[in-house]
C-alpha cells in the first residue's frame, strides 16, 4: 500500500470519535469481521489508527478505498462542513430517464479533460443521493486529498448541495461538469448556506412548511371594565402582549423545530421616492441593494426578535420570507438570462 494512502487512512480514523470508530469501519465494509473483532478499540486513537493501517496493508487498500472511507466520515459528520444550495434547469420541460452509469462517465470525462490531476469518487445512498468527492490537483501536482470538494446530488430533483474546497477557482469547472453529466442547461447558486445539510434539504424539498400569512390584528372592542389598579392593568397588558407575540410567531414560523439556516442573500429593487423640489435624481431609476443575513441559526434568530423586544410583531415579510426570496430570485434571474456564462452550457 502506498505511504500517502496509509497516512490518509490514519488521519481519517483519527478524526472519528473513539467510541464510534468501530461503527464507521463497519459501514466502510473494507475490513472483514474477523479483522474488526481483532482490533482493540479501548486503546488510544493513535494506536487504533496504526492497527487499522496495518490491516488495510494486508488487504492492499488503494486510494479509492481510502476516499470511500472519507465519504462515509463526511456523510456521518456532515455538519462539520458548510453547504451551499445550487439549482439546475433544463432548456425545456422534458423529463429524461436518469442513468447513474452514464452520469458517472460524463462527469469523470468532463473533469479529466479539463484537469489531468483530479481524483473522483462516488457513493450512492438509499435516498437517491449521490455523494461525489473531488480532490483537486494542478498540471504539475497530485490531488490534495485533504481539501476535497463534496457534491450531494439527488437524481430525481434539480437540486445540488455543494461543499467547496479552499480553491474557489474550481467551482465553475465543477458546476459545468454537473450540468453536462445530468443533461441540464444551467445552474445557479440559491444563496442559502448552512452547516446543516438536512435543514437545507428540508427547505428546498419543502419538507419544512412555514406559514407565510400576514397578520391583521383585530380592532379593540369597547366594553365596561371594572376599576383596577394601575399595576394590575400594566401586568395584564404585558401578559396579553406576550401571548399575542407568541401566537403571531407560531402563525408565521410554525410550532415545530426550524431548519438550521446560517446564510441567506437576495436582491431588492424599488423606486427611489423624493420631493421634486429636492432634485435628488435627474431621472427615475430603480434603487437596488443586496441584502445578506448570517447567523448560527438564522430562522431561530428571526423568530426571537419580537419576544426579545427588538422588533414589532408580526415581522416584516422581508424577514420571514427569506427562503422564498431565494427561490424567487433564482427564477427572476433565469427569466432575464442573467446566469453566469461559465455556468451555462452552449
Amino acid at each position: 500500500m502506498d505511504e500517502t494512502v496509509a497516512e490518509f487512512i490514519r488521519r481519517t480514523v483519527l478524526k472519528i470519535p473513539r467510541d464510534e470508530i468501530k461503527e464507521v469501519l463497519q459501514k466502510w465494509g473494507f475490513l472483514s469481521k474477523a479483522q474488526l473483532q481483532a482490533l482493540n478499540f479501548h486503546q488510544i486513537k493513535d494506536s487504533i489508527s496504526q492497527e487499522v493501517v496495518q490491516l488495510c496493508e494486508e488487504n492492499s487498500a488503494d486510494l479509492k478505498q481510502a476516499a470511500v472511507l472519507d465519504i462515509i466520515y463526511n456523510y456521518i459528520y456532515q455538519n462539520k462542513r458548510m453547504w451551499s444550495v445550487f439549482q439546475m434547469k433544463k432548456a425545456g420541460e422534458e423529463l429524461e430517464y436518469f442513468d447513474l452509469t452514464d452520469f458517472k462517465k460524463k462527469f469523470k470525462e468532463y473533469l479529466r479533460s479539463a484537469l489531468k490531476n483530479v481524483t473522483i469518487t462516488f457513493k450512492e445512498y438509499e435516498d437517491n443521493a449521490i455523494w461525489i468527492r473531488v480532490a483537486w490537483g494542478t498540471p504539475h501536482r497530485k490531488p490534495n486529498q485533504y481539501k476535497p470538494s463534496y457534491v450531494v446530488y439527488h437524481s430525481q430533483t434539480p437540486y445540488v448541495f455543494l461543499s467547496a474546497s479552499v480553491l474557489k477557482s474550481n467551482l465553475p469547472l465543477l458546476c459545468q461538469a454537473l450540468i453536462v453529466a445530468s443533461n441540464y442547461h444551467n445552474i445557479r447558486e440559491m444563496e442559502l448556506r448552512s452547516h446543516s445539510l438536512n435543514s437545507l434539504k428540508d427547505i428546498v424539498f419543502k419538507r419544512y412548511n412555514q406559514n407565510f400569512r400576514s397578520y391583521c390584528p383585530k380592532p379593540l372592542q369597547e366594553r365596561n371594565v371594572e376599576p383596577i389598579s394601575v399595576d394590575l392593568r400594566i401586568a395584564e397588558e404585558n401578559r396579553s402582549e406576550k401571548e399575542r407575540i407568541q401566537r403571531v410567531n407560531q402563525e408565521v414560523f410554525g410550532d415545530g423545530p426550524l431548519p438550521i439556516l446560517e446564510f441567506a442573500q437576495y436582491k431588492l429593487e424599488t423606486m427611489f421616492k423624493s420631493e421634486p423640489k429636492m432634485d435628488v435624481l435627474d431621472k427615475m431609476e430603480p434603487f437596488r441593494c443586496l441584502v445578506k443575513f448570517s447567523s448560527p441559526h438564522l430562522l431561530e434568530s428571526l423568530k426571537s426578535l419580537a419576544p426579545a423586544g427588538m422588533a414589532d410583531a408580526p415581522l416584516s415579510p422581508l424577514l420571514t420570507c427569506i427562503t422564498q426570496k431565494a427561490r424567487n430570485y433564482f427564477r427572476i434571474r433565469e427569466k432575464k438570462g442573467l446566469f453566469p456564462e461559465s455556468f451555462v452550457t452552449p
